[in-house]
Formats: C-alpha cells, sequence, structure tokens
C-alpha cells in the first residue's frame, strides 16, 4: 500500500497477448497510409529514448522491451519497415549485453545486463542487415521518384508509395532513411569496435562520422514531423519521446514489470527524444576517442589515456568497449604479453622481455594485478576509487612477496658475482616499478575523492598532506627508474675502465619528475596556507558532532593506512607538521611561486604533449591567484576581522583557488 512500492505494479495489460488482444500493438498500424508511416516513425524514436535509458541503467525489460512488437517478433513479418528496424533492435541490443557483460563492467550498473528471458533473438535476426538494406533500398527507389517534377511522371522501377500524399512523401522518406541508416551504422560500429586486437577500429570511425551525420539528420527531421502532427499541441516537446511529439503506439512499461528484478518494481521516466539524440551524440564522440588512441605499447600511455577518457564523464558503453579494446586474452590489445609489457614499463632492455624467468609465480601475479588495474580504471568514478583503494593492499603485498623473495633468492648472487646477474636486474628494475605504481595508485585514489566531493573543506588540509606525501615517494620511485635505466643504457657502452660516476654525470632530471615536483608545490602551498589560516583562526573551523578530527583523518585514508602507503605516516605526523604554520613564514617561503616557476621551466619539454601543456598553465593560474591571495591576507589579514576566506576548484579539478572577500 505505499505508493512508492506500487508505483510499478499499476498495470493495464497483465499479459502480451492480453493487450494484443486490445488492439495495443495493431498491424498494419493503420489502414491509412499516412498515419501507417507517421506511426512507424513514432515508434521508432521512442525505442530510441528507451534504449538510451537503459544505457544510463536502467531495467532492460522496463525500457527497450516495453515495446510489443519487440516481444513478438512474428507479428511484424507482414509489416517490412517495422519487421527489418525490430531485428536490428534486437541485434544490437545482444551486442551491447555481450560487450558489457564480457567486460564486466556491470558490476556497477548489475540490472545491465539482465535479459530476464527476453527474446533477444527473433528467427531471421542474423539476416538483420540484409532485412535493412532491403528495406533502405526500397525507400531510396522511392525518394528518387519524389523528385521527378510531377507525380505521374514516376520511373518505372519506383516502388509504391509510403503514404497518399505526395508532397509529404520526399520527406517522410528522409524521414525514415535518416533512422534506419543510423541503426545499419550503429551496429556496425559495435560489430567493428569488438574484433580483435584493435583491427575494426578505422573502420568503426567511418561508421561513427556516418551515424553522426545521421543523428543530424534525424534532429533536423522534427521540425517537419512536429508541424504534420496534427491535432497536437507544440507545448511540451521537449519532454516528449518522439520528434512529432505523439504518443506511439505498441508500448506498455507495465507488461514486464515483474521481470525486473528481484526488487520492488518501479515506474521509470524514459529520457526525452532530445536528451536521447544528444546521449548518443556523446556516446559517439566517446567511441570516437577509443578508436583514434593509437594502442600505446608503454603502461603509462595507457594509463594517461584511461584518465583522461574517464574525464569526459562517458557511460557503461563507452568504458566497457575501451576495457574490450585494453584487456583481450589476458594481454594488452589482446596481442602484447604482460611480461614484456611490464619489462618496457621497467625501463629495461628489449632483450629482458623474453627472460625464461618470466613464468616466475610472483611476475604471473603481477601481470594479473595490472590487468585488474586496467579494468579498474575503466569503471565509473565512485566504483573506481572503491576498487583502487582495495587493491593497494595487493600491489603492496605483491611489492612485499617480491622483495623478500629477491633478498633470499640473491643474497649469494649479490656476494659473488657482485650485482652483474641478468635476472637479479630485470627483479630490481622491476620492484621499483611495483613500488612506483603503488603511489601512482594512491594519488589517483586521494584525487578521485575531490571529484566525487567527498572532502569537506575543513579536511583540505588533511588531504593536501597526504596527497604531497604520496607525491613525493612518487617522484622517488620515478626518479631512480630513470637513474637505473640510464645506467643500464650507459653501461653497454661504457669503455674498460670508466666509473659508475661517469656514467651518471650526464643524467637529467626527467620532465616527468619536474612536473609532479610543480603538484608538490602546489599541494605544500595549499596545506600550509590552510593549516597557517586555521591557525591563526582565520577560517572557521566548525567542530563535527559526529568525529573528530582524528576519526575523520581514519576514515579518509584507512586504505592508504593499511597497506603502509608511505610507510609511518600517522595522524600525529601531520599535527606535528601543519601545528606551527603561520601566514608570515609562508609569505617568506612561497611553495606557490616555487609551483609557478617550476612550470615555466618545464613547458618546453612538453611542447609535443598538449594534455600537459593545459595541466601547468592549470597549476600556473591556481599558483598565481593563490600567491596573491596570500599576499593580501598577509598584509590586512590581522586587521580586518571581516575578511572571509573560501576555496573554489574553478581553475583546477582537485587544486583549490583562494578566494578572500569582506563579509
Amino acid at each position: 500500500m505505499d505508493p512508492k512500492m506500487d508505483s510499478g505494479m499499476i498495470c493495464k495489460y497483465y499479459s502480451v497477448d492480453e493487450a494484443i488482444e486490445n488492439g495495443a500493438a495493431p498491424i498494419p498500424l493503420s489502414f491509412d497510409g499516412t498515419v501507417d508511416v507517421q506511426c512507424t516513425i513514432d515508434i521508432m524514436d521512442h525505442l530510441l529514448s528507451c534504449e538510451a535509458t537503459w544505457h544510463k541503467g536502467h531495467s532492460l525489460a522496463q525500457t527497450v522491451f516495453s515495446c510489443i512488437y519487440l516481444l513478438r517478433p512474428d507479428r511484424t513479418s507482414s509489416h517490412a519497415l517495422l519487421h527489418s528496424y525490430c531485428s536490428v533492435i534486437r541485434a544490437t541490443c545482444k551486442a551491447v549485453i555481450a560487450v558489457v557483460s564480457d567486460a564486466r563492467t556491470h558490476e556497477e550498473e548489475d540490472l545491465f545486463i539482465m535479459a530476464y528471458g527476453l527474446p533477444l533473438s527473433g528467427d531471421g535476426d542474423e539476416k538483420c542487415l540484409s532485412m535493412l538494406n532491403a528495406v533502405e533500398e526500397t525507400i531510396c527507389r522511392q525518394l528518387r521518384a519524389c523528385k521527378s517534377s510531377l507525380p505521374k511522371s514516376r520511373a518505372p522501377e519506383a516502388a509504391e508509395p509510403l503514404q497518399s500524399n505526395f508532397d509529404l512523401e520526399e520527406d517522410y522518406c528522409r524521414a525514415l532513411l535518416c533512422r534506419l541508416r543510423f541503426r545499419k551504422h550503429f551496429y556496425h560500429v559495435l560489430t567493428c569496435m569488438r574484433r580483435p586486437q584493435g583491427r575494426g577500429l578505422e573502420l568503426a570511425r567511418k561508421h561513427i562520422a556516418s551515424c553522426l551525420l545521421e543523428l543530424d539528420l534525424i534532429r533536423n527531421s522534427s521540425t517537419f514531423l512536429s508541424n504534420n502532427s496534427f491535432g497536437m499541441s507544440k507545448d511540451g516537446l521537449e519532454d516528449m519521446t518522439t520528434a512529432s511529439g505523439r504518443q506511439p503506439l505498441g508500448f506498455d512499461s507495465s507488461l514486464n514489470c515483474r521481470l525486473s528484478a528481484p526488487t520492488p518494481p518501479r515506474a521509470i521516466k524514459l529520457l526525452s527524444w532530445k536528451k536521447a539524440v544528444d546521449y548518443f551524440v556523446k556516446l559517439l564522440h566517446d567511441l570516437d576517442n577509443i578508436c583514434s588512441y593509437s594502442l600505446d605499447p608503454l603502461l603509462e600511455g595507457v594509463f594517461r589515456f584511461v584518465v583522461q577518457f574517464q574525464k569526459t564523464q562517458p557511460d557503461l558503453v563507452a568504458r566497457s568497449l575501451l576495457q574490450f579494446l585494453l584487456v583481450q586474452d589476458g594481454k594488452l590489445y589482446g596481442r602484447d604479453p604482460l611480461y614484456a609489457v611490464i619489462t618496457k614499463a621497467a625501463g629495461l632492455p628489449e632483450s629482458a622481455k623474453n627472460h625464461e624467468n618470466q613464468k616466475n609465480q610472483y611476475i604471473v601475479q603481477l601481470g594479473q594485478l595490472v590487468i585488474n588495474l586496467l579494468k579498474v580504471l575503466c569503471t565509473n568514478s565512485a566504483w573506481q576509487r572503491r576498487k583502487l583503494g582495495k587493491i593497494l593492499q595487493d600491489w603492496r603485498v605483491i611489492y612485499m612477496q617480491m622483495e623478500m623473495a629477491f633478498k633470499r633468492d640473491f643474497s649469494e648472487i649479490l656476494s659473488i658475482s657482485n650485482g652483474e646477474n641478468a635476472w637479479m636486474k630485470i627483479f630490481q628494475h622491476i620492484l621499483v616499478w611495483v613500488e612506483e605504481q603503488t603511489y601512482w595508485i594512491s594519488t589517483r585514489f586521494l584525487v578521485l575523492g575531490f571529484e566525487l566531493e567527498l572532502y569537506s573543506p575543513s579536511e583540505y588540509c588533511m588531504v593536501y598532506w597526504y596527497l604531497s606525501v604520496v607525491l613525493i615517494k612518487l617522484v622517488e620511485k620515478i626518479h631512480l627508474r630513470a637513474l637505473m635505466s640510464n645506467e643500464t643504457g650507459k653501461r653497454k657502452g661504457k669503455k674498460k675502465g670508466a666509473s659508475s660516476k661517469d656514467i651518471g654525470k650526464d643524467f637529467r632530471i626527467p620532465p616527468a619528475v619536474s612536473f609532479l615536483q610543480c603538484q608538490i608545490c602546489l599541494a605544500e602551498g595549499l596545506l600550509m596556507m590552510l593549516a597557517a589560516l586555521r591557525n591563526e583562526h582565520m577560517i572557521v573551523q566548525s567542530p563535527s558532532p559526529f568525529n573528530s578530527e582524528y576519526e575523520r583523518f581514519f576514515q579518509h585514508f584507512e586504505l592508504l593506512q593499511k597497506a603502509c602507503i608511505p610507510d609511518n605516516i600517522t595522524f600525529d605526523s601531520y599535527e606535528q607538521s601543519t601545528r606551527l604554520a603561520r601566514i608570515s613564514n609562508l609569505v617568506t617561503y612561497n611553495c606557490f611561486k616555487d609551483a609557478q616557476k617550476i612550470a615555466k621551466e618545464v613547458k618546453s619539454s612538453f611542447s609535443n604533449d598538449p594534455e600537459k601543456l593545459a595541466e601547468l598553465r592549470r597549476i600556473e593560474l591556481v599558483a598565481e591567484h593563490n600567491s596573491v591571495a596570500l599576499n593580501l591576507i598577509h598584509k590586512v589579514g590581522a586587521l580586518d576581522p571581516s575578511l572571509k576566506i573560501s576555496f573554489e576548484f574553478n581553475h583546477h579539478p582537485y587544486f583549490g583557488t583562494a578566494l578572500v572577500k569582506r563579509s
């Protein structure tokens, strides 16, 4: 008797057969040809809205398969246009479910792949494209006939007109063709992107371009369809699920409500037709982004691409196809063995990838961790952060196991051969790389908290403190790996008697290290600025009635603390680091100016990397604004108690900008 529980149980019909008997899904749709075409287009548009709503996480049974024509595939066989369209819709749903199910990203939207025994495969659906092509060719012939100057001068090969009004024939032909062609190309996109080792990406891009072109034509057809929607008000078209504004025939979302899930049925609000078109435009742009990816063999490049891709907030289907591309048959892109990928990422020479010890149990486990990390990075932000926090312990454990095995197995080799054993060198490089990745995951975990708005302003100080500590550790490991790679490369070509000092003499700090140093300066500047404002009572700290600062510290960083990332970092060390912070000291040693300086110096190293250049510009903006704010607070802060200081993320997603105002 609760309205929330009853909303999904209100049924007009209790079975598909009952709905058909009561005329809910007639065939033909109308004996008037014009009305029949209008109703067919309305069904196509409403199915588009249903499909977009399904992609957004709602039940397939109550969205796409609320269409009675889809539930009874045999009934549409006499209506070639509707039959071909329903066949390709079923085939598309089946393809989407397959890719999401294979990628296993559906755990976050667990209703997505549940088919509830619905007829995803009708008789002849495997020939859906040939049926669609036949119908398309028929309408194309009719469109060519429409272009003749006189109605009676129709070409001899012309098909029967779609409807009786010759003046409307051409526009109806165009409206139908763009909808049919969109369906055809979208199905091709899905099949091409599922080809192994990314072999279909180039062809998929061509179909994506065609899809976007057809969507523009579909959008443009709405003017004609709404103008010829007799008796319909033009008000409220924004919320309608059809371009014409009419209610479609043959739909009843309550028919399958009992199949929804082992949870109470619920009423579903479909996306409007305009929002559905916008959704598919964004989806296609996301897919085009994936198809344009160069299949970087370096893991660092892969991680960067996925993180950058996630900034566009792609939906489930796009993320599933990305994961399918990255991980196939336990290999990167289905072609590169994980051991070879790891050795390359660790800065080892090409010869190391064929080493006989690639089947070592720890190396095999590490490869599985890399695969899991790639899959986690393809999930939505909330699920991703949760999973990253959990896999941190796995990375820490594998590092400790490898380190213990290294000390145990190579202690004798170290004493006898002075460290020249090839396998020992591989192990050393991989150990450093594992630790580097552990700190990179930790950084990603902390940064996602800002994106998800998990931190309150009173907690920014402790978050920036922890972020700066983790970034410093990450810089150390990147620097160490670069030194080791430099030494390995130089050792091959060094002359006899050349010392290790000579090898490292011309070593330069990698640009990646300088880039992270900018972020460290910014994080340190913000944490000390926040700490000083708190210590001098210039920011109102409202104590939480539910937990103390120590408890909040533990809640936010519990997963990092359990994995000992970094070692010996506690709440006490945070308090000691920030207890003495004062505004006057920060003006003398301005971390924001250091960030600006390093950013300007390192820009030339990333002249061919627009993403890094954009990030450096954002860092400079934040540093400049905060430096000005710091000087202003120092000059007038103590003299003007009405000064109000707050932080906004208008220049950078996770480095705040101080705003100084008078109340």
